[in-house]
């Protein structure tokens, strides 16, 4: 493909992207490697009935090729490859269809895929699946994931021995003697340049010389799963630049797709676009960076493409509209309804409460209310969905209680809707910030032997590496104390509940004071958890040996967050109910116990944790209310 300003190389039948030239340049993918390893589609997958996250690679070959469309507007070719069941299990059982679209005047191309699986064939399971490039590591130098996230790269041979010494698994190195100095000592993983599904639009490399940009666009994340705080891989060092549609990353084996028998099914991933820009010699090389935003709003504003030749892939009049207006009645603080201002909103298939988090067979459409709660999702798919929603600084989560089957054309209207946030009781006391994140803990600053240049001094301070290893230094004898009305959960809350260095698992106290406790009520405990993996949360009351413990969570979680440099994984909200009775005059500990041990990256996350009290004083329930309202308003 050439529009006389990109040309595009790929190999037939097999449709992988061996080369693409670019002002001047013959070649900006990585020429070293092999023709199937520079720009590819991949998946990985397994038969059904297979645990765990690890499966087979398949680069989708393809074996037939097809000119779909070809005149002076655009062209697009068609990469396909049709399962046969003669091939047993070899082949994922999926029929793929790999497009590549390239249109006039335009300085890049688009390219997406559509995975079909039919009724009569075998069951299976995806665990991945993404589209990759590998620019050139001669002179793509400099990568820009976001505004504050950006930076020079360590080349890959520097993560090699000996110039490179693995930590405490393989996707992080210490640098120990790079071919540039400048990057000794510092830690190279993918992990710390992940990115939330909503924030990840654009990212990719610059080169220098010439000054050259290689960008993955996004337009929307209609195609992704998880819904928007989905947190996927986006560009490191390789250099490498991806866009995942699917990965069980932050999330675990929940987030696995999974295929019985007697199952249809067709997806279209994508399109992305691959956008590549210049600025002549002796400009800044890094406006390009702000070029890619342009041209990524650019992207956004033309979303649905017109031109796609699909019919898979929805025009615009062929898609709905669904709006509405969502409004907040906490009760036991204020009888008034206030707006949702910032309500996450958003469609997927149907499902129970929360359950959009681990979605990932169909597509999900998610915006912002305004301050009114006003909202409206455009451009949705025909089809059934349930409509979801949360509200930041507010626990649980919002399920309108009937379907909404969107039409081609149709505009639907939900009217006001209302969302009671659980609650049973005036807060006696909080810790935390109700935003599904554990950012607003404490975050130690990381081991010097283990720094990432790009995050000291960084409000993403949690992507350095080892973190989980300060909490041994910072509580060598007692685990962590918090003692409301005295401690500060931005000082005092260690952004993570993980294992002592020996392995024993670890229990937190909250210290408390009752005068007067209700000895017939019964007061709620809130745990709102940000992620877990592989943990067992157990909460007891005044007595660290109870047993059985008041409540426990049983063993939860695959996200692995915490070795990954996130700050959230999968949002979990748990109730605790805790007899009046228990309780005692003065001090009371409610103590947190993850039980579960044999690794630094079993634990969990807090996103906010709240007792209430019963419904017992109406001028304390008052004095709550005015609480609460200046708090919003602030």
């Amino acid at each position: 493909m050439d529009n006389g300003i990109i040309g595009v190389n790929l190999s037939n039948p097999k449709g992988m992207v061996i080369g693409i030239q670019y002002k001047g340049v013959e070649n900006l993918l990585e020429v070293g490697n092999a023709e199937d390893d520079r720009g590819y589609w991949d998946i990985v997958w397994n038969l059904a009935g297979s645990s765990g996250t690890k499966g087979i690679f398949d680069r989708l070959e393809a074996t037939d090729f097809k000119v779909i469309v070809e005149n002076d507007e655009q062209i697009e070719l068609s990469f396909s490859r049709t399962y046969n069941s003669s091939t047993g299990g070899d082949l994922i059982p999926l029929n793929i269809d790999k497009r590549f679209v390239m249109l006039r005047n335009s300085s890049g191309f688009y390219s997406y895929a559509i995975y079909e699986h039919l009724k009569e064939w075998p069951a299976f399971i995806i665990d991945n699946t993404r589209i990759v490039f590998k620019p050139r590591k001669d002179k793509f130098h400099y990568m820009a994931v976001a505004d504050k996230r950006q930076r020079f790269m360590p080349l890959p041979d520097d993560r090699k021995p000996p110039q490179g010494e693995a930590l405490a698994y393989p996707e992080a190195v210490l640098l120990v003697d790079p071919i540039e100095p400048e990057f000794k000592g510092e830690v190279d993983d993918k992990y710390q340049y992940g990115c939330e599904s909503k924030d990840a639009r654009v990212h990719g490399w610059i080169s220098t010389d010439p000054p050259i940009g290689f960008w993955h666009i996004a337009p929307t994340e209609e195609f992704r799963s998880g819904g928007p705080l989905k947190q996927f891989l986006t560009s490191h060092v390789g250099p490498t630049t991806l866009t995942v549609f699917h990965s069980a990353h932050y999330a675990g084996e929940d987030m696995v797709v999974k295929f019985g028998c007697n199952e249809p099914w067709k997806k279209v991933f994508g399109p992305i676009f691959i956008h590549l820009n210049s600025f002549p010699e002796g400009e800044d090389p890094l406006r390009l960076w702000q070029n890619a935003k342009e041209q990524m709003m650019a992207e956004v504003q033309s979303w649905p493409y017109g031109f796609l030749a699909s019919e898979d892939f929805p025009k615009s009049d062929q898609r709905g509209t669904v709006n509405g207006r969502l409004i907040i009645r906490e009760r036991y603080v204020s009888d008034e309804y206030v707006p949702a201002s910032g309500a996450y909103v958003g469609l997927a298939l149907p499902g129970e409460l929360g359950s959009w988090q681990t979605e990932s067979k169909g597509y999900q459409f998610w915006t912002r209310a305004d301050q009114n709660g006003s909202f409206s999702l455009n451009n949705v798919r025909s089809g059934n969905y349930s409509l979801y929603g949360w509200v930041p600084n507010f626990i649980g989560n919002y399920q309108y209680n009937a379907f909404i089957a969107v039409t081609p054309g149709s505009d639907i209207n939900v009217g006001e809707l209302v969302f009671e946030p659980p609650r049973d009781g005036p807060t006696l006391w909080e810790i935390g910030i109700p935003d599904r994140t554990a950012a607003e803990f404490y975050v130690p600053d990381p081991n010097p032997k283990y720094i990432n240049k790009l995050y000291v001094n960084h409000s993403d301070r949690f992507r350095q590496y080892g973190l989980w290893e300060r909490y041994t230094e910072l509580y060598p004898d007692e685990d962590l104390v918090y003692t409301v009305d005295l401690s500060d959960y931005r000082k005092d809350w260690f952004f993570a509940q993980i294992e002592d260095n020996k392995y024993a698992g670890t229990t937190w106290k909250i210290k408390f004071q009752l005068d007067s406790p209700d000895t017939h009520g019964t007061y709620r405990l809130r745990l709102a958890l940000a992620t877990a993996h592989a943990a067992e949360l157990q909460v007891r009351l005044n007595d660290a040996q109870a047993l059985p413990p008041l409540f426990t969570t049983g063993l939860i979680g695959k996200d692995n967050t915490i070795a990954r440099h996130g700050i959230h994984g999968l949002y979990r909200l748990y109730t605790v109910d805790i007899p009046g009775g228990e309780l005692v005059v003065g001090n009371n500990t409610i103590l947190l116990t993850q039980a579960s041990s044999n690794s630094p990256f079993v634990g969990i996350m807090y996103d906010y944790i709240r007792l209430e009290g019963p419904l017992t004083s109406k001028i304390f329930a008052v004095e709550v209310k005015c609480m609460k309202q200046d708090a919003l308003e602030d």
